[in-house]
């Protein structure tokens, strides 16, 4: 398990190309060779390159886990049928909103998931079927953008600076990991923007500062501490 700094297209904001899970990772279709494998390495699951919608913009628009991946209704029969062979028994659906940067309305790991509260209940059923979790509505830090002001794991979770101590604890108990407050990219709030990561390493954005990877590791679960 570790942490590596990385870019792409030469932009720290490494989580809006890019979403992983314990299972899969997905990048752009043009991603370098070498960020692929730094993030293959890192992460320990194969990179499968593709678009959505002909977007790179990856991390933004979708949201998985290891059972289930969700697009926008735009992502083309091309694109769908990629993901399909590459994806075997992973269950994917479009989500049936006229919001599509699923990335930033949903915050998920393969235990639960916590959405945007404007969702109707149609499609947060969806959610709930396709990444077989349970589903909660809420904020994080008084922000609806939950996917993009926390990044979940199956061994931690990191939320935005701002977050209250009612929040974390909901968190806590509702994705059963450990959870903390924590910046990426020299101070930005927005985690899941600048990093990509699961339960085997992370991968930041190249501006994240030493003290941030620090307390990355901490709250995702990559180093323990004694007290």
């Amino acid at each position: 398990m570790g942490i590596l700094r990385a870019e792409i297209y030469g932009n720290a904001n490494i989580g809006a190309f890019t979403i992983s899970t314990d299972k899969y990772s997905l990048v752009p279709h043009d991603a370098p060779e070498k960020v692929i494998h730094a993030l293959e390495n890192t992460l320990k699951v194969k990179a499968i390159k593709c678009t959505v919608g002909g977007s790179v913009l990856l991390g933004v628009l979708v949201a998985g886990n290891s059972k289930g991946l969700l697009l926008p209704h735009y992502t083309s029969d091309e694109e769908l049928e990629l993901l399909r062979s590459a994806l075997g028994d992973v269950e994917i659906a479009f989500l049936p909103s006229k919001k599509t940067a699923i990335g930033n309305m949903v915050l998920v790991n393969d235990r639960a998931a916590l959405v945007h509260p404007a969702l109707e209940e149609k499609i947060v059923q969806v959610i709930r079927d396709t990444l077989d979790v349970e589903v909660e509505k809420g904020t994080i830090a008084n922000s609806p953008l939950v996917g993009a002001v926390a990044v979940a794991t199956n061994r931690g979770l990191a939320a935005h600076p701002m977050a209250s101590e009612e929040e974390l604890v909901f968190l806590r108990e509702l994705f059963k990991v450990p959870v903390d407050v924590s910046t990426v990219n020299c101070g930005s709030p927005y985690l899941r923007i600048g990093i990509v990561a699961n339960s085997h390493g992370a991968v930041v954005g190249s501006e994240t500062t030493g003290p941030e990877m620090a307390r990355l590791e901490v709250a995702l679960g990559f180093v323990e501490v004694v007290t």
